[in-house]
Order: C-alpha cells, then structure tokens, then sequence
C-alpha cells in the first residue's frame, strides 16, 4: 500500500476542485465536490497501477509560503 499527496485547487472560472498528484505523470482530475474528486483521484490511481507501478519522476517535498512586496 502506497500514500500520496495530492494537490489541490479550485478553478474560479468554473468553480471546479481540480486535483494532481505532483509525481506521477497522468494522475489529475476534477470534480465538483471534493469527495467526488477524491473517488476520481483514486480511480485515477487504480487504473496507474493497472500494469504495475508507475515510475514517480520527481520527489513530492511539500509546498512553501511565499511573500512578495
């Protein structure tokens, strides 16, 4: 069982949650609620590991707070 951490938006155009996991190549979805992005991030997932595990091309560190001016 692996954990992976998914980011999180929310386009303020269509008012959709749009969701990626940062390391995996092909893994984002959108939704209109958060609990159905979640169940479309898990299919996501499921179908990456299909035919194995999927190669992470980059390592998730975190995100960081930014101040400008």
């Amino acid at each position: 069982m692996k954990t992976f951490t998914a980011v999180i938006e929310r386009c303020p155009k269509t008012g959709l949650y749009v969701g990626f996991v940062p390391n995996l190549p092909g893994a984002h979805s959108q939704a209109e609620t958060l609990d159905e992005l979640y169940k479309n991030l898990q299919e996501v997932l499921d179908l990456l590991f299909e035919n194995g595990e999927p190669v992470c091309e980059t390592e998730f560190i975190g995100t960081q707070t930014l101040v400008v001016g």
